[in-house]
Parts: structure tokens; sequence; C-alpha cells
């Protein structure tokens, strides 16, 4: 997988965002923002907190980020060759190489806000990867991915959100659908996960 995304990284952007028109960054970095603005109050709070971009690739998300005033944003991939070319924009203060299949490298409630977009899709991260993200999130903060909708049921996802709120350590706000990838008609959920 590490070889495909290095090989694919120059080309990324224009064969998903482009030709794919891939709504998921754009529409994750308006629901952090809309999310944050409802739950606190006020829509100038989000260049105050630290975000972690997981699964960061080219920094599509990065990018969308930032375009709304967000500023600490770390970046985590799988691909030094995706990293790269996220290092370019700027809109990240710290990018590491990290496999999402194991316990990100940070304390519990480091982050204010982890983003994870396009990661958990066909043959990529599990749903029992959601736990880390919550892990390192801060009581309040805010956990926002995609989850590919083909994927939503029969990869466990569904049922792992349904656990998590059962069990307290979440509130679930949204697992709305939404057009993914336009071109080809994918579909997602947009989870959004307040820690309790």
């Amino acid at each position: 997988m590490r070889n495909l995304y290095d090989e694919w990284a120059h080309q990324y952007d224009n064969d998903v965002l482009v030709s794919e028109k891939y709504t998921a960054p754009k529409l994750a970095a308006e629901t952090v923002v809309s999310t944050v603005a409802n739950r606190r109050g006020s829509d100038d709070v989000i260049g105050e907190l630290k975000t972690l971009d997981a699964g960061c690739g080219t920094g599509l998300v990065g990018v969308e980020l930032a375009a709304l005033a967000a500023k600490n944003i770390d970046g985590l991939d799988l691909s030094p060759g995706m990293l790269g070319v996220a290092r370019k924009i700027g809109a990240y203060d710290d990018l590491v190489e990290a496999d999402l299949t194991k316990p990100i490298g940070k304390d519990e409630g480091y982050y204010d806000v982890v983003t994870c977009v396009g990661i958990f899709t066909k043959s990529h991260v599990l749903s029992s990867a959601l736990n880390d993200l919550i892990r390192v999130v801060k009581k309040g903060g805010l956990v926002v991915a995609t989850v590919l909708d083909s994927i939503w049921v029969s990869d466990g996802f569904e049922a792992e959100v349904r656990q998590l709120g059962g069990s307290g350590k979440v509130k679930v706000l949204g697992t709305d659908w939404f057009g993914y990838r336009v071109a080809s008609s994918a579909g997602a959920r947009m989870v959004v996960l307040e820690k309790s």
C-alpha cells in the first residue's frame, strides 16, 4: 500500500480531486468548523484548536482547514511520497510517517480535533482504529471521519460507532450520507463524534 501511494503521490490530487470530483476533504473541513462553532457558540475559535489530520495524504484536508482559518495542524500518513506533497502546501506544523493500523504516537487527549478522510475505505484501516482516534482527542473534542458507504455495515463501522456511543465514550453527533466521489457515484458517511 505504501508503494502504491508513493508512486501515485504526484498525480493523486488530479486523479481524485479533479477527475473523481472528490468532495470529502472540503466537506470534512466544513463539518469540523460548523460543529466547533455550534458546540462552542462561536465560529472564530477554530484557529485556537490543535488538529490532527490522520491519513493526511497530499494535504487536501489541511488545505481546506487552513482556508477556514484553522492553524496548528499536524498530519500523519503511511506514504512518504504523499507527505512530501503535503509538506509543500504549508498548511501543516508537523508531518509524520505513521501506520494508522497501529497506535498513534501521541498522549491521550493531545488534540482538540482529529480528522480522518479517505482512510476508512476498502482494504485500508479497520473500524477498531476509531478507538485510537478518540484516545488522542481531549474530552469534548471531535473526531470527524469519512467511511465509504459500501463498507459502512459490512466492515463493522456502523456497529463500532453504535458501540462507542452506547459505551458512553463518545456522543455520536452524526453519521450522515454524502456524495464522496461524485463522478463515480460513490457515497460515504460523515462520522462526527464528540469525546465524553
